[in-house]
C-alpha cells in the first residue's frame, strides 16, 4: 500500500496529526502557471530522452515551448533549446534522427514547419512547405519524413500541386468578404472547428529538399491523423523505410456515425493505392506499431461498430502470411497504447486499472500479462537502456514527469522499479503541500464493487468537519482515479479547505469492459445509484466529511447527471455545479457532432431521436425542472460543438425562470474544455467564490 494510502488511513482513526502550521495546498495560480512537460522521445540506444516544456506567460496569456534533452540515467541534467526564428513560440513533437540531433515541429512566424536541432544547439528547418505540418514521421534512415497536411483533396491531380493550390484557396478565402459555408453533408463542424473542406492527408517529404512532396493518399476520402484528437501515433513508418501504416475511416456521408476505422498500408513511393489490412472488422483499429525486425505489425482493435468505448484488444499479424490473431483475449482491460521490445517478443502496453492508468507487459507468444508499475498514471512507455523503459507518470501529487523504469528478471514477481528522471515545475510547486487521499471500495449497484476516492483538506486538524466538493466524471467511459488534472483538480479543492469525494461509477474504465458497458442506456439510474450509495459510505466511515456542507461539480457527462441530481436527488446538496453539461438529451442528438457517441448511448447504432425518442427522454433533465430548487453555477464554451452552448443557455435559462439562485460563466473562445491561462484563472476564481458563498469553507469542530 503507497505512503498516501496508509497516511490516509491513520487520518481516519482520527489520529492526533495535522499539517505543519505553514502548509499551503494546490492554489489556481500555481496550477495555471506550472511548467508541463509533454512530447517525451527516446532516442535509439535510449540514453537519452527529448521532451517538451510548456511556459505560462500571466501577463501576456500566452504560453511557449522549449526542447529539453537529457540522459536516462538519474541525476542528469538537461539542456533547453529554443529555435532562431522570427515571432518563435514554441517546438512541438520531438524525434531523434541519427547523430545526436532531434527534429521537431517549430512554431514560427507562418506555417510550422520541421527543424532539426543539432547537438551543439544549432538548428536548421528542413521543411519550406506552404502548409503547417500537422504530425510527422521520420523514415529509419532521416532522410525522408511523411507529413500529415491539411489540403483540398480534389488538387491531388497527377502533375498538380496540392499544396500550393490549397494555399492558394485558403488566402483567397481569407480575403473574400463573404463569410457564408455551405455544406452538403456532415461533419459541418467537429469538436471546436467549423469543417473547411480539407482533409489530414500523408506526404513523403524528402528532408534533403531534392524532390517535391510525394501524395500518399490521393483520392482517399479521409483524415490521418484523424480528427480531431489524433497524432503521429496513428500512422508510422516501416523499419526498411519502404511502406507507411496508418489508421483512417474513410468518411463519404456515414461518418459521424461510424467508427469503422482500419489500419492501411501504402507505399513511401505512393504509387499504389493505400491497402486496407483490417476491412473485415468493421469496428475500430488504431495506434499501428511495427516489430523491430518489420515482420511484424501489431495494433488495438475493438468489436462492436458504433461503440467508442469498447475494449481495444491487442492484435498482431505476420505481415509475411496475413496470419493475424489477438493476443491475450481474455484480458478485461482495454490498451491504450503499444510499444514492442527491442527483441520483438512483448507488447508494453498502458491501460486503465481500477482508478489507476498503468504500464504493463504482454508476452507475444503466450498472451501472459505482467503489471509494471503501481499507483499513478502513466501517460506513455519509452524504449530505454538494455533492461530498462521511461515512462511518463502523473499522479494526483504530482504532474507529469519522466521515469526510469527497471525492468524485473523472468519470474521476479511484483511492480518494477521507477526512478524519477525529471522535476519539471518542482520549484514552483516546492511550497504546495498535497493533501492526502484514500481509494475505498462499496457494493453499488447490482450488489457490484464500485470504488471511489476520498481527498482531506489541505488544512486538515483531526476532530474536526469540513465541507466536500463531490466531483463527477465526465465521459461517461472514463476515471477520476490517481492522476493529475489541469482542470478538474481535488488537490485544488483540497487547497481551499473542502474535502473531495470522487465514484468511479458503472461505466468508468479500469474495471472490466462489463462494468464500462453497464451505464450505455442508462444515463440516469445505475450510476446515480452508485454515487448515492457511495456517498452514504463515504459519510459513514470518514467522519471529518461534513454531510450538510457540500456541493456536487462535474462537466460533460458529469454536467449531464449534476443536471439530473438538480431534479433527482437534490436533497444532500447546497450547491451545484454543470460545466458543459447535458440539459435537453433529445436536442444532444440533433446537435451534436460525434453521433455515433449519442446513438450507442441510446440504444445502439440507428438509435435517434425520430426513431426512438422514448430512450432520449428517459434520463432527460430538462424534464425534470419542475423539481429544481438547488443554487446552480452553470459554465459552457461558446466554441463546445460536442455539447453546443444551447444546453447551458437552457440550463441557466431553466433557473432563472424558476426564481432559482443561478450564475452563468460563459468562455466565447474555449471548448469543451478552457484552455487558456486567464480563462482557466477565472474559471477556478468564479467557481471558488460560487462554493464559499454557499459552503462557508470554514473548518467546524465534529459534533
Amino acid at each position: 500500500m503507497r505512503l498516501n494510502a496508509i497516511l490516509a488511513r491513520l487520518l481516519s482513526t482520527s489520529m492526533l496529526w495535522t499539517l505543519p502550521a505553514a502548509a499551503a495546498g494546490l492554489t489556481a495560480q500555481t496550477l495555471v502557471k506550472l511548467d508541463r512537460l509533454g512530447a517525451p522521445a527516446t532516442s535509439a540506444d535510449g540514453s537519452r530522452v527529448a521532451y517538451t516544456v510548456r511556459h505560462v506567460d500571466l501577463a501576456a496569456d500566452r504560453t511557449t515551448t522549449t526542447l529539453v534533452v537529457q540522459g536516462t540515467r538519474p541525476g542528469e541534467a538537461g539542456r533547453t533549446f529554443t529555435l532562431p526564428c522570427p515571432g518563435f513560440h514554441g517546438v512541438g513533437e520531438p524525434q531523434w534522427s541519427g547523430a545526436g540531433s532531434v527534429v521537431v515541429i517549430g512554431h514560427c512566424e507562418g506555417p510550422d514547419q520541421l527543424w532539426r536541432v543539432g547537438p551543439d544547439g544549432g538548428a536548421q528547418a528542413l521543411t519550406h512547405l506552404p502548409l503547417d505540418v500537422q504530425a510527422y514521421r521520420l523514415s529509419p534512415d532521416g532522410r525522408h519524413a511523411v507529413v500529415a497536411l491539411a489540403v483540398f483533396a480534389d488538387e491531388e491531380k497527377p502533375g498538380a500541386d496540392a499544396l500550393d493550390a490549397t494555399r492558394r484557396r485558403l488566402d483567397a478565402r481569407a480575403a473574400d468578404h463573404a463569410t457564408g459555408m455551405v455544406f452538403d453533408r456532415l461533419f459541418v463542424r467537429h469538436w471546436d472547428t467549423w469543417a473547411d473542406g480539407t482533409r489530414n492527408h500523408l506526404y513523403a517529404v524528402d528532408l534533403d529538399g531534392h524532390t517535391p512532396p510525394v501524395p500518399l493518399m490521393a483520392g482517399f476520402d479521409g483524415d490521418v491523423p484523424g480528427k480531431p484528437f489524433g497524432d503521429e501515433s496513428d500512422f508510422t513508418v516501416s523499419p526498411d523505410g519502404r511502406s507507411v501504416f496508418f489508421s483512417a475511416r474513410l468518411a463519404g456521408r456515414s461518418e459521424p456515425w461510424s467508427t469503422n476505422f482500419d489500419i492501411y498500408r501504402v507505399g513511401l513511393d505512393g504509387r499504389t493505392a493505400p491497402e486496407n489490412l483490417t476491412a473485415a472488422n468493421k469496428a475500430w483499429d488504431g495506434g499501428p506499431v511495427l516489430s523491430p525486425d518489420g515482420r511484424s505489425l501489431a495494433w488495438r482493435a475493438m468489436k462492436r461498430p458504433g461503440f467508442e468505448a469498447d475494449r481495444f484488444g491487442i492484435m498482431i499479424r505476420d505481415l509475411a502470411t496475413g496470419t493475424t490473431r489477438e493476443i491475450a483475449p481474455h484480458w478485461d482491460r482495454s490498451a491504450q497504447s503499444l510499444l514492442f521490445s527491442a527483441d520483438g517478443r512483448t507488447l508494453y502496453a498502458t491501460a486503465d486499472d481500477l482508478g489507476s492508468l498503468r504500464a504493463f507487459a504482454v508476452d507475444i507468444a503466450t498472451g501472459t500479462v505482467r503489471r509494471l508499475t503501481g499507483d499513478g498514471h502513466v501517460g506513455a512507455v519509452l524504449a530505454g537502456p538494455a533492461g530498462q523503459l521511461v515512462i511518463d507518470r502523473d499522479a494526483m501529487d504530482s504532474p507529469a514527469q519522466l521515469w526510469s523504469l527497471a525492468l524485473p528478471a523472468p519470474g521476479v514477481t511484483g511492480d518494477a522499479r521507477i526512478v524519477r528522471l525529471t522535476d519539471v515545475g518542482g520549484a514552483q510547486l516546492a511550497s504546495t503541500t498535497f493533501a492526502p487521499w484514500q481509494q475505498f471500495a462499496f457494493p453499488g449497484w447490482n450488489g457490484e464493487t464500485v470504488h471511489g476516492y476520498v481527498v482531506w483538506p489541505a488544512d486538515f486538524r483531526p476532530g474536526h468537519r469540513y465541507p466536500v466538493a463531490f466531483l463527477i466524471h465526465g465521459g461517461p467511459q472514463g476515471s477520476f482515479g490517481d492522476d493529475w488534472s489541469y482542470r478538474w483538480n481535488p488537490q485544488f479543492y483540497a487547497g481551499l479547505g473542502y474535502a473531495a469525494v470522487m465514484i468511479d461509477f458503472h461505466g468508468s474504465t479500469g474495471y472490466g469492459q462489463g462494468f464500462t458497458d453497464a451505464i450505455s442506456g442508462h444515463w440516469g439510474d445505475r450510476p446515480l445509484e452508485d454515487l448515492r450509495k457511495g456517498w452514504a459510505w463515504a459519510l459513514a466511515h470518514f467522519d471529518f466529511l461534513d454531510g450538510d456542507r457540500a456541493c456536487a461539480l462535474g462537466a460533460s457527462y458529469g454536467g449531464f447527471m449534476v443536471n439530473w441530481i438538480a431534479g433527482n436527488w437534490n436533497q444532500p446538496w447546497k450547491c451545484l455545479v454543470t460545466h458543459d453539461g447535458v440539459f435537453d438529451d433529445r436536442m444532444m442528438g440533433f446537435s451534436t457532432e460525434e453521433l455515433w457517441f449519442s446513438e450507442w448511448e441510446h440504444g445502439g447504432p440507428g438509435h435517434t431521436p425520430w426513431s426512438d425518442p422514448a430512450a432520449y427522454e428517459r434520463f432527460n433533465p430538462a424534464d425534470h425542472v419542475a423539481a429544481w430548487r438547488v443554487p446552480q453555477l452553470v459554465i459552457h464554451g461558446g466554441r463546445d460543438y460536442r455539447i453546443p452552448l444551447e444546453q447551458g443557455l437552457g440550463a441557466f435559462t431553466a433557473l432563472q425562470r424558476r426564481g432559482i439562485d443561478s450564475r452563468l460563466l460563459v468562455f466565447p473562445a474555449e471548448n469543451h474544455w478552457v484552455l487558456k491561462p486567464a480563462d482557466s484563472l477565472m474559471w477556478h476564481r468564479v467557481v471558488a467564490d460560487w462554493l464559499a458563498a454557499h459552503l462557508h469553507p470554514a473548518q467546524t469542530p465534529a459534533p
